[in-house]
């Protein structure tokens, strides 16, 4: 793990160290390269020898890997590239050239024009590299010109590299200086301005933006100074080509295609639950960010994830709209409505026709024909996601025993014996089909008496979320006139285009598939809560321990800033207390311990006391006193109403209507 407090200052030392010095052969870096002042260097060893700096010793090899480096190095506002990529160099950029047009240089080409010419001395009064962007500019590279008072009024293209020119002899411009000849200068009609960015729906996009780019340094979108020509952030780019198009019904000028956009995208590939929060809120739909948090983190450590509560909260729109958001095509996901007279694997799996030994039956649900989707080499960095629908109309292992084996053993179905059997005209169908490592599985479950409950065999194989509305939630509901559009979660509003987040979807898999944990939290009040629930017979096995420990750690490579008690209390309440049901004598006792369990006492006094008279004296005190600390405030909650509806009607159940 990299140490967070590296900062940008030890960077640059470590990069003024190693451009003195041969990099060893073994420290050159095969996949990226950190660029600063045009020079690359391998961005593993930079930050090994910046913790020098940072802490007094180089940091090891094998305690961070090179995209853990590269995704370090870009917080910090570095530039890294994938050495990889192909034609990375020639790859087309863009560009903001910032500028009032009645300060330009009055004798140098270009003067008073817009789109003839870029002109920038080489260096400042005071010597500095500030213009060293110009020496970036390739031919073939897009400018956009930003005027006076914020306002985007044309687009240019580049006709060659910076060449040296002469200054202003006398003016503030004297001595050596870059000139940048463009070409094919188009105004802008209409024009963008700043109030078209601030007013447009994509804000969380625009502090991204902000934070990332050199070209704002507030909220307000004011311009950073002493930057006269800029980086334009693909998404920056994007965002003004949609306003762009909503009102002129046309892309800017020279921008190849939206499409050019959304690979462009791809390449900067990290994946950010916060961008998926971010366009989430652009739809109208509501979630606190512990429940993404919590939802994404489950995916990422088991592709079996069970969304649980309230009737009409949202679960199926959540799956819905992450897996719209990663994906690049509708072929990637099926949300599947489960039936009440599911009673085999049939709808799922379909079946050998009984009439002709060489046919084999696709089920109507299209769950099969994902999996083989997925199963394709070619497909192998796409995820791929199966929504089952109130998954507990019927018995899920009725219907469901086939993947909850494999899910496990990486094993095979088997499908069907004896002939090769064909599904179509001309396409045959293997016997076996196994699970693809990009596959996911989301259950959305709703609790009345139309429904089943869930077996031990199901809820150890997934991660249980459950979904509740706080009072503060629906009156912010109620407050405001929210408006649903799920076409936010597309590029330019557009299905056939595919999810914003589909660039993060080779990464979101890497992280799923990662098997590497570290110890990221203290979990001895596990074995507390195990042995009490061994007492019910309800405890954990080493599956549900291991999963519990990759939950901790998705948690912390999703949020670095979160607590370890933050984390341990998600685990507790999706992979611990789902087990729990049944009658009042059998419940009240040990569930009064785990409640225990989740407090801490602030005083001296009576600090050894049983869990279970802990939970009596916070009950009785109402903690009017602050004498104690709910240290897992979740799991707590949830206990507590288990107690209440056991004591209330003689049986209780982690599963809430």
């Amino acid at each position: 793990m990299i140490p967070n407090n590296i900062t940008k200052d030890h960077i640059k030392r470590a990069i003024s160290e190693v451009k003195t010095s041969e990099i060893p052969a073994a420290r050159k870096e095969k996949h990226y390269q950190l660029m600063y002042e045009g020079s690359a260097f391998p961005p593993k060893f930079i930050i090994s020898i910046a913790n020098k700096y940072a802490n007094g010793s180089e940091l090891l090899s094998p305690e961070f890997n090179a995209v853990e480096a590269k995704s370090f190095l870009l917080k910090l506002g570095f530039e890294v590239t994938d050495k990889r990529l192909p034609g990375n160099e020639s790859t087309q950029k863009f560009w903001i050239e910032k500028t009032l047009v009645n300060n330009r240089p009055s004798r140098i080409k270009g003067s008073r024009a817009l789109g003839k010419a870029l002109w920038s001395p080489q260096k400042d009064k005071r010597g500095a590299d500030i213009y060293k962007n110009m020496r970036e500019v390739n031919e073939g590279d897009i400018v956009l010109h930003l005027v006076d008072n914020f306002e985007f009024s044309g687009v240019s293209l580049v006709q060659n590299n910076a060449t040296s020119a002469n200054g202003l002899v006398g003016t503030e411009w004297e001595g050596p200086a870059y000139l940048i000849e463009l070409k094919n200068y188009t105004e802008l009609s209409p024009k963008i301005n700043r109030n078209d960015l601030l007013n447009f729906k994509h804000k969380e996009l625009l502090e991204s933006i902000r934070e990332k780019s050199e070209v704002f340094y507030n909220t307000n979108l004011d311009l950073r100074q002493g930057a006269y020509l800029t980086p334009c952030p693909v998404e920056l780019l994007w965002l003004i080509n949609k306003i762009y198009k909503e009102k002129s019904n046309e892309n800017i000028p020279h921008i190849k295609s939206p499409t050019k956009l959304k690979e462009q995208k791809k390449d900067k590939g990290l994946f950010d639950k916060r961008s998926f929060e971010n366009n989430l809120s652009n739809t109208g739909l509501v979630y606190s960010k512990r429940l993404t948090k919590s939802f994404v983190a489950s995916l990422l450590t088991k592709p079996f994830v069970i969304l649980t509560g309230l009737s009409g909260s949202g679960k199926t729109k959540l799956a819905q709209a992450f897996v719209q958001w990663i994906c690049a095509s509708e072929n990637q996901y099926k949300i599947i409505p489960v039936g009440a007279d599911w009673t085999n694997r049939e709808p799922l799996l379909g079946y050998p026709n009984g009439l002709e030994d060489d046919k084999y039956v696709l089920p109507d649900s299209g769950a099969l024909q994902l999996v083989m989707e997925a199963s394709k080499p070619e497909n192998s960095d796409n995820p791929y996601f199966m929504i089952l629908d109130e998954m507990n109309l019927s018995h899920v292992e009725y219907y469901f025993a086939d993947f909850l084996s494999i899910m496990e053993s990486r094993d095979k179905i088997k499908l069907y014996s004896g002939n090769k059997r064909k599904y179509s005209v001309e396409e045959d169908l293997d016997q076996e089909i196994g699970w693809p490592e990009n596959l996911f599985i989301i259950g959305t479950v709703n609790i009345d008496e139309t429904t089943y409950m869930f077996s031990p065999k199901v809820l150890d194989r997934a991660n249980v979320i459950e979904f509740r509305i706080e009072p503060s939630e629906m009156k912010g509901f109620l407050e405001k006139n929210n408006h649903l559009d799920m076409n936010e979660l597309f590029i330019e509003g557009d299905k056939d285009n595919g999810g914003l987040g589909q660039h993060m979807a080779a990464d979101f898999l890497r992280l799923a598939n990662k098997q590497d944990v570290e110890q990221a939290a203290d979990l001895e009040v596990l074995n507390s809560f195990f042995k009490e629930l061994q007492d019910v017979g309800a405890e954990f096995g080493y599956r549900s321990a291991g999963e519990i420990r990759r939950l901790i750690h998705q948690l912390g490579i999703l949020d670095n800033e979160m607590e370890d008690e933050d984390k341990v209390d998600i685990a507790i309440m999706q992979k611990l207390l789902p087990k729990l049901h049944g009658s009042r004598k059998k419940l009240v006792g040990p569930l009064e311990t785990l409640a225990g369990l989740c407090l801490k006492k602030m005083t001296d006094a009576d600090k050894e006391i049983s869990a279970r008279e802990a939970y009596r004296q916070y009950d009785e005190s109402k903690n009017k006193n602050g004498d104690w600390e709910v240290i897992y405030p979740i799991s707590f909650a949830k206990i507590k109403r288990m107690i209440k509806n056991a004591i209330d009607n003689g049986f209780t159940s982690y599963a809430e209507a």
